[in-house]
């Protein structure tokens, strides 16, 4: 039985994801007692992520650069709050045949994610 996951990310400039992650996304940023590690939290979503400045950037990386699919109760606000926050959309918000309204995002440092709510 898995219970929960948690995300796991090299990022390239600790400091500017928290600040992205933050500012742009919405998540709480805490410290974990390590200083290249911080976790980021919103709701049920945890992502770990330590400072990693010599690896690949994500954005080499292609379809691979993608971690996750989060499943919000407003994808049309959190949108909405991310454009305003200046967030990189890499899919305009839209209906899907499979049944979920979504967007794709791009973090500061390439990472892709998706965003939907079932319709």
């Amino acid at each position: 039985m898995i219970q929960r996951t948690l995300y796991v990310l090299a990022v390239s400039d600790l400091t500017a994801s928290s600040e992205y992650y933050r500012d742009v996304l919405g998540f709480e940023v805490h410290e974990i007692g390590d200083p290249g590690w911080r976790m980021f939290t919103r709701d049920g979503c945890k992502i770990m992520v330590g400072e990693c400045p010599d690896a690949t950037p994500p954005g080499e990386l292609g379809d691979h650069s993608y971690f996750g699919y989060f499943v919000v109760d407003d994808v049309d606000a959190y949108y909405q709050s991310i454009v305003a926050n200046g967030g990189a959309v890499t899919k305009p918000l839209r209906d899907e045949p499979w049944g979920m309204r979504e967007f794709g995002v791009r973090t500061i440092d390439g990472h892709r994610v998706m965003i939907g709510q079932e319709i």
